[in-house]
């Protein structure tokens, strides 16, 4: 994982999250896809984690997939990030959907901070994220289309809550591109900055300072909008209450806000 991704733990629990293949701008080879897996599973066993905030370095998030790296001997089904495209070696998703789909499963909000280009699995890394925050002039497009294939890195389940079904419909089918200015007013990105990073690490630290339980289990619920009943979303709100309700950091949260100080919140 140390050449393609690394991973910094900050002062809050902040995790600096970034893409280092910048000579390839990020593209995605076996060994990226590989980084990407243990990244995700490095994470969800990071003690005192708060927030994480995913970048890439050098001129670009991330290019989509590195097509040098394919064989032609490949089997049909078999798939760039290793096993096959059917299989499910990462619970409900095959090893290229979890590189994107694994940053939605981390119990913690994931910022992206996107620049120059994210395309093809790229666009669907970033959106995983639960903020994105771009660049106004980033390149992205749904880039499959151009190679006659169909988006498969877990984007489908994600923009589905992001994007109206037209839009998505038309960028799918084209391959257009679009610029970051545009990607916040089709609902691709949450914020338009000129330094990504800095306004995520800002929001980062907003985040940090929380009831850690309580970002938690609004991840939870934010997680259930794509596809649950409103009856199994009432009813959730209700059980994540009772988690934190009356508990220490809930207490502390109050006391804080009434102290004007900055609160000291337990994992």
């Amino acid at each position: 994982m140390k050449d393609r991704i690394s991973i910094t733990m900050l002062d809050g629990g902040i995790a600096d999250v970034r893409l280092i293949r910048s000579d390839k701008m990020n593209a995605l080879d076996p060994a990226m896809w590989a980084a990407l897996v243990e990244a995700i599973d490095t994470l969800k066993a990071q003690a005192g984690l708060r927030v994480v905030v995913l970048s890439g370095e050098g001129r670009a998030f991330c290019a989509g997939l590195d097509l040098s790296s394919l064989s032609n001997e490949r089997d049909p089904g078999a798939s760039s990030a290793g096993g096959t495209l059917a299989d499910r070696t990462k619970g409900i998703s095959n090893n290229a959907q979890y590189a994107a789909w694994g940053w939605r499963e981390l119990p913690v909000p994931v910022i992206a901070a996107v620049h120059g280009v994210a395309f093809g699995a790229g666009s669907q890394i970033m959106a995983a994220a639960d903020i994105r925050i771009v660049h106004p002039d980033t390149r992205i497009a749904i880039m499959e289309m151009r190679w006659g294939l169909v988006p498969d890195v877990a984007g489908m389940a994600l923009w589905r809550t992001q994007v109206a079904d037209d839009v998505l419909r038309e960028l799918i089918y084209t391959n257009r591109k679009f610029n970051g200015s545009e990607a916040k007013l089709l609902g691709f990105a949450t914020h338009v900055s000129d330094d990504p990073l800095a306004r995520a690490m800002e929001l980062a630290a907003v985040i940090a300072d929380k009831n850690p339980h309580a970002i938690r289990g609004a991840k939870r619920l934010c997680n259930m909008l794509g596809d649950a009943s409103d009856a199994e979303i009432l009813q959730a709100e209700s059980d994540e209450q009772v988690k934190v309700i009356r508990t220490p950091n809930q207490i502390e949260a109050v006391m804080a806000g009434m102290e004007k100080r900055r609160p000291n919140f337990t994992d």
